[in-house]
């Protein structure tokens, strides 16, 4: 069979957002509308398929992560289509690619709405591109379901959020943290919303834990020299590095780590966006070291297994599985059973019976909170072993409900809520 990922759609650039507010596809067929004002939907959904847009790095910095997330959504694309797609309709993907560039990820999201009539949007990776699609998908009345773990501080009626949200990650990796004995943690970021975020997160909670910052230290994300900032680090003999870097400087980090003797028996990292897929490309030096996720290739379960299998035999830009991958995965699933509940690809309709919709995802069931459109998920933190692999050594009891302003938590005051919230935009 064609595999669906090779039918990649090119797209011309449309006027950046920042102009004059674009209008819909004039005179497109409508069949089920999904919009209102201010400008109608041109989804057409009269005929036997459904346009759905994916929009992933398929080049630049990111692109070492995002290929395998648009290659496990046209997998799954090729699932759906073969079970008889959603509502009874095949689905006709749109490839876009975002180009590590966060103004293409807003003019693709533009045309995919508006030129390409699509009836919802996956993917995004950094919070610099999910942002740069929220205003459109919201003005627009569109539907983008994100998939990678983020900073929190943001709910949009027009987004579904699969990947963790603070407290399903970050904070579950500092309670590790806790539990092993640490005293002192160095931070290294990359240079944008979703680490300094993060990192200002992380300091008020390990303010609450009783462990001290040491440093903090931050690289563009499209630069690989981590060599004065790593120097830093061995100055300030941190017991943990917690690792909020991005893509391929993830491998710069990584060999400054390591000229500078650094290792994972003398000054360990946990991070939260090396996984599988990325491991390999970062050297020995990995092997020993911790990510907080909430998805690893070895969770064991039939859903799982299967999910593997199918990636395996499915002739991916990789033979591993990984979290962001998965929550992609999960994603378009999700919003099959999101249409099917609603009897519609109508974005109001689907919105109003979101709430407990769910999905028995690889990493477990998960749920749709309908009013913050994240997702329940379970919290783990894996070691890195010799074959790039993670072994589970921590796991939080059962799935955590997302609370993405983090309002169940008395350390973090509204106050310093909003003013972060400000901050990222």
């Amino acid at each position: 069979m064609l595999k669906s990922r090779t039918r990649l759609v090119a797209g011309t650039a449309a006027v950046l957002v920042a102009a004059a507010t674009l209008t819909a596809c004039g005179g497109s067929k409508t069949g089920d509308k999904t919009a209102t004002a201010p400008g109608k939907s041109c989804v057409d959904t009269s005929g036997d398929s459904v346009k759905l847009g994916f929009i992933n790095s398929l080049t630049g910095a990111m692109a070492i992560s995002e290929k395998t997330v648009s290659a496990v959504l046209h997998m799954a694309t090729d699932e759906i289509n073969a079970s008889g797609g959603i509502l009874g309709k095949k689905i006709e993907p749109v490839q876009e690619d975002g180009a590590t560039d966060w103004p293409t990820f807003a003019e693709k999201t533009e045309k995919l709405l508006t030129d390409d009539c699509v009836a919802a949007i996956f993917g995004g990776w950094t919070s610099s591109s999910r942002k740069a699609m929220k205003p459109v998908v919201e003005k627009d009345n569109g539907l983008l379901f994100y998939p990678v773990q983020y900073e929190g501080l943001e709910a949009s009626k027009n987004i579904y959020y699969t990947g963790a949200t603070t407290n399903q990650q970050i904070l579950p990796a500092m309670e590790f943290l806790k539990s092993q004995g640490v005293k002192t943690l160095f931070l290294a970021g990359s240079d944008y919303v979703f680490p300094r975020t993060a990192n200002a997160i992380i300091k008020l909670y390990a303010k609450e834990l009783g462990i001290k910052i040491v440093g903090e230290e931050y690289v563009p994300l499209d630069k690989d020299d981590w060599t004065t900032q790593v120097a830093k680090i061995v100055a300030a003999k941190p017991d943990f590095i917690f690792n909020t870097i991005n893509g391929s400087s993830n491998v710069g980090f990584i060999k400054a780590y390591t000229d500078a003797g650094l290792t994972a028996a003398t000054t360990p990292i946990i991070s939260v966006s090396i996984a599988e897929e990325e491991a390999p490309n970062m050297g020995a030096s990995v092997e020993g070291q911790y990510a907080a996720w909430n998805y690893f290739e070895s969770v064991k379960s039939p859903a799982n297994e299967k999910f593997i299998k199918d990636w395996v035999a499915f002739d991916g830009p990789s033979d591993v599985t990984s979290d962001p991958m998965e929550a992609a995965y999960d994603s378009l699933y999700l919003y099959k059973a999101l249409v099917e509940k609603a009897g519609s690809f109508d974005v109001d309709k689907i919105n109003a019976v979101a709430d407990g919709v769910s999905f028995d995802a690889p990493e477990g069931t998960v749920v749709i909170d309908g009013e913050n459109h994240h997702i329940s998920k379970p919290g783990l933190i894996g070691r890195i072993n010799k074959n790039n692999q993670f072994d589970i050594v921590w796991s939080s009891d059962g799935p955590i409900k997302p609370d993405p302003y983090l309002k169940g938590y008395s350390w973090f005051p509204a106050a310093t809520r909003d003013a972060l919230v400000k901050a990222a935009g």
